[in-house]
């Protein structure tokens, strides 16, 4: 199980990569595990929970997943 700042920097480090790369979030952590050998699923134990709804509103405006159903603002 990760502690909380192995979480906290790891999260980090993606965040940095999307920013410098101008990439999106799940680009970013592929990116990541290919140049490092890091496994994809270690990688998703360790992404903030603000990181994985990013991901996800991103995997839904890409439809690659099911919209979720938003309240109208």
């Amino acid at each position: 199980m990760p502690t909380k700042d192995e979480i906290r920097q790891f999260s980090e480090l993606i965040e940095r990569i999307v920013f410098e790369k101008d990439i999106g979030y799940i680009d970013a952590i592929v990116h990541h595990c290919e140049q490092t050998g890091f496994e994809l699923e270690l990688a998703a134990s360790l992404l903030s929970a603000p990181v994985k709804a990013k991901i996800s509103e991103e995997a839904q405006s890409a439809n690659l997943i099911k919209k979720a159903n938003a309240l109208p603002i």
